[in-house]
């Protein structure tokens, strides 16, 4: 899930109009016209559903190493490089 989004006119900073959905969703929906009150200018602002997007966090997927629960690939990586040849012959699983 995510947080619909238009650009307010006055500043261009993306501000949030209090819609959660997923981008799947609303990208099914009918097309709509709304109103926000912009945190950022104090305004009302109208909108069609054409001019906004949803917000959805990332999902990052992290693959436990062995022995190391919770440890990235990313992180054994940069570890490895930080160890300079010690690391050098260090496997991957």
């Amino acid at each position: 899930m995510g947080m619909v989004m238009v650009k307010c006119p006055q500043t261009g900073h993306a501000i949030p109009t209090g819609i959660k959905t997923d981008r799947e969703s609303f990208r099914r929906s009918a097309v709509f016209f709304s109103r926000t009150r912009c945190p950022i200018c104090g305004a009302d602002h109208a909108w069609f559903a054409r001019e906004a997007w949803v917000d959805e966090p990332s999902i990052r997927v992290r693959r436990p190493q062995r022995g190391l629960p919770g440890v990235s690939i990313e992180t054994d990586q940069a570890m490895t490089a930080m160890e300079g040849h010690h690391g050098a012959n260090a496997t991957l699983d």
